[in-house]
């Protein structure tokens, strides 16, 4: 019953929040939320298994579909939509699948959450396979399209993962990872688009920057696959590549030129190559700029 679940409990403080003056209640959902941070520390060595375990999968050619409903799906759907335009990745690479579809992400569609069947259907329809990775997102942990996506995916033994937040939920019981921010109950009672919402936000923001980086999309902190399209992505490429070499913004849009892709002109730059050296070490290294370059990987640790 849902009555039993952390996220539909009442919060204390809110009782009388309605009778509160304007900047009270603010400040009262302001510090509800700050407990928000300290629900995701305790998973991040969870979060963690799931960056690795999913990167080696779409480093192997692999995909991953966040598969939700309501708040939770339109959070999927959002992340997913943002890591072609921020990072250049193939769009079919990470997708949002969110119950009742497209037409959901601005309406409510009655009842798409609670299809079990429909779950596993929009899956199949994707062609899922054991090469694949699903994270099914519910805040209440049971929502049954998510339900019947999990079961399905783990079925084929696609690597899944449960994002919830409530502690033992029974989506977490079905994947083989489960995560649980548990935030505790809302300000507004029930109402997940709060805290857990935000919290779901913030991991979601973790799961797919941590697989960019770990995929090579990223060199230091700097979008190095960015693709000059327009004037204002040609603008960042430009700085990119001079904070990756520490040449001018100058030389650095007459190398970009040259070179054809801020990777290869960052390898052109510091190794002193012309640009079909740079690219075919780009290529040998799957696009992992440090592997490239001949530069300490992962493990290693700022002093």
């Amino acid at each position: 019953m849902l009555d039993s679940l952390v996220t539909e409990a009442v919060y204390p403080d809110s009782r009388d929040i309605d009778a509160l003056p304007t900047e009270e209640l603010l400040g009262l959902i302001h510090q509800a939320d700050r407990t928000i941070c300290d629900a995701i520390q305790l998973e991040i060595p969870r979060i963690a298994i799931a960056v690795d375990r999913i990167a080696a999968l779409l480093d192997a050619g692999g995909r991953m579909f966040y598969v939700g409903a309501g708040t939770s799906g339109r959070l999927g759907v959002l992340d997913a939509s943002e890591c072609p335009p921020t990072f250049h990745s193939p769009p079919e690479m990470v997708q949002g699948i969110i119950a009742g579809g497209d037409l959901a992400l601005r309406h409510a569609v009655e009842r798409a959450e609670d299809q079990p069947e429909q779950g596993r259907a929009d899956l199949e329809a994707k062609q899922l396979s054991s090469a694949d990775a699903v994270v099914g997102i519910a805040s209440s942990g049971r929502t049954p399209y998510v339900v019947g996506a999990l079961t399905y995916a783990r079925g084929l033994n696609a690597f899944t993962v449960a994002l919830s937040a409530v502690p033992e939920s029974v989506i977490g019981a079905i994947a083989h990872l489960s995560i649980a921010t548990v935030t505790g109950p809302e300000v507004i009672t029930g109402s997940t688009r709060m805290r857990a919402g935000t919290a779901t936000k913030l991991v979601l923001n973790m799961i797919s920057t941590g697989i960019m980086i770990r995929l090579g999309y990223v060199y230091g902190n700097l979008m190095v696959n960015v693709e000059p399209t327009n004037s204002k992505l040609e603008d960042r490429a430009q700085r990119i590549i001079a904070a990756a070499t520490g040449i001018s913004r100058e030389e650095a849009a007459a190398l970009l030129v040259k070179a054809g892709s801020v990777r290869a002109a960052i390898v052109m730059s510091k190794l002193g190559v012309g640009r079909q050296e740079a690219e075919e070490r780009v290529r040998l290294a799957k696009g992992r700029l440090r592997v490239a370059l001949g530069e300490p990987e992962r493990g290693t640790k700022r002093k």
